[in-house]
């Protein structure tokens, strides 16, 4: 088994590109360094980025669409292409090799008879265009995570949530360190998820830490970088790295800040979560 402490030797993050040649037009963004304080827009675009999909479909284009996949498509594949007496168009090859009608213009128009699709030969170029572009759409409202839209999450009882954290919170924190808490984050979904699981960052105070002691060689401290069932691997306060076989005898012992938050969620009720995301929505 292989833990990796979040934050601790963090890879770059890398951004996988959709086949072919993009439109000058749609570039897909690169991702936001601080995803906290993104807005839904940069994290569309990112997501965008990170899972391939290619360019943005054109929203002008998809809303002319619409019409003109309800009147020649919904009836086989649903109001949404998402399947009906044919098959769902979400998951089709066809429409996910597809960028911007390249090939699904001249599919449209040849149609498969064979298999009870009808050619849409009849219809312009423009029409056809617009109708992969609603189904482009589609794809990005199922698949972009990044472009779903949170409901207001501050339905808790703030004074509910103030005696959570007195009773559970203060051990660790001091009710000073929530003065203003929320001001960090740009909404109260942010909010939650931050308290909920903080970013370690390059925080020094939020670094897993770990004391060795070998059979031979003594006591070395350290932050650690990565640990496994076979090995540590940590720096110490001189900036030396130190990787250490987990052999008989070896004693490993790790303090990990964020552990009571990891142990929190365990217990933590739907109630309650809300009940202190309310709570320190107040502190501003």
């Amino acid at each position: 088994m292989l833990f990796a402490a979040a934050g601790i030797g963090q890879a770059a993050q890398n951004s996988a590109q959709a086949a072919g040649a993009q439109p000058q037009s749609r570039s897909v963004p690169t991702a936001p360094r601080n995803w906290a304080n993104t807005t839904t827009q940069q994290r569309a675009d990112a997501t965008r980025a990170f899972l391939g999909l290619g360019p943005p479909p054109d929203k002008a284009a998809a809303t002319r669409g619409a019409p003109l996949f309800e009147r020649n498509c919904a009836f086989c594949h649903g109001p949404e292409g998402r399947g009906a007496v044919g098959p769902n168009l979400i998951t089709s090859d066809e429409v996910l090799d597809d960028q911007r009608g390249e090939h699904l213009v001249p599919f449209l128009k040849k149609g498969r008879p064979d298999r009870g699709m009808p050619s849409f030969a009849t219809m312009s170029d423009q029409q056809l265009t617009d109708i992969t572009e609603f189904l482009h759409q589609q794809v990005e409202d199922v698949a972009n995570r990044g472009t779903y839209h949170l409901l207001n999450i501050l339905v808790g009882n703030a004074a509910s949530g103030k005696q959570y954290v007195q009773t559970h919170c203060l051990s660790c924190h001091t009710a000073e360190s929530f003065a203003h808490f929320a001001s960090r984050f740009r909404s109260p979904d942010a909010l939650q998820r931050g308290w909920i699981w903080p970013a370690r960052g390059s925080d020094p105070r939020l670094a897993v830490t770990a004391t060795v002691t070998e059979p031979v060689g003594g006591v070395i401290s350290g932050r650690v970088i990565q640990v496994s069932d076979f090995r540590i691997t940590m720096v110490d306060g001189a900036g030396q790295t130190h990787v250490i076989d987990r052999e008989a005898g070896t004693e490993v012992r790790l303090h990990d800040p964020l552990a009571p938050h990891q142990a929190m969620i365990k217990t933590l009720t739907n109630e309650e979560m809300h009940d202190i995301t309310a709570y320190l929505d107040t502190l501003k």
